[in-house]
């Protein structure tokens, strides 16, 4: 597939999480919660986890924003959850390597349609709309 196709894949692929987002929604009050915003564009994600026994029994989240932050959110939401916590820690800080230039893929990982957000590193003012829903749920399982 030549690159042009794929990066139109790639587009398509986050319009649908933003249009149709996955795991949206609050959870009960035992859940554990971090609203966390992006002052530079106004994107706003309050992310939900629920955890028991080290695993990340549902997650859910909040907030408004661009159609990068809110399918980011939607994809974290799906790539997270059911897996260990330590393994969630492990994809984000792999996602913010991503973003960040630092490594070309995440194969290593199995973060589902997460691969379609990694053209953003090429525009450094979108790499905080991107990884903002992933640094809520570090900080929410930091609490």
């Amino acid at each position: 597939m030549s690159f042009n196709n794929l990066d139109a894949l790639y587009r398509q692929v986050i319009m649908d999480h933003y249009k149709n987002p996955r795991n949206r929604g609050s959870l009960s009050e035992d859940a554990l919660t971090l609203e966390m915003n992006n002052p530079t564009c106004g994107d706003r994600i309050e992310v939900h986890l629920l955890l028991e026994d080290g695993l990340i029994k549902d997650v859910k989240f909040e907030g408004e924003g661009c159609s990068i932050s809110l399918a980011s959110a939607s994809m974290m939401t799906q790539a997270i959850k059911g897996k260990k916590l330590i393994e969630a820690l492990e994809m984000s800080d792999a996602f913010s390597q991503l973003m960040l230039g630092e490594i070309d893929d995440l194969s290593d990982y199995e973060m589902g349609d997460a691969d379609a957000l990694q053209g953003v590193s090429k525009f450094p003012a979108r790499i905080r709309c991107a990884t903002l829903a992933w640094k809520a749920m570090e900080r929410a399982t930091n609490q």
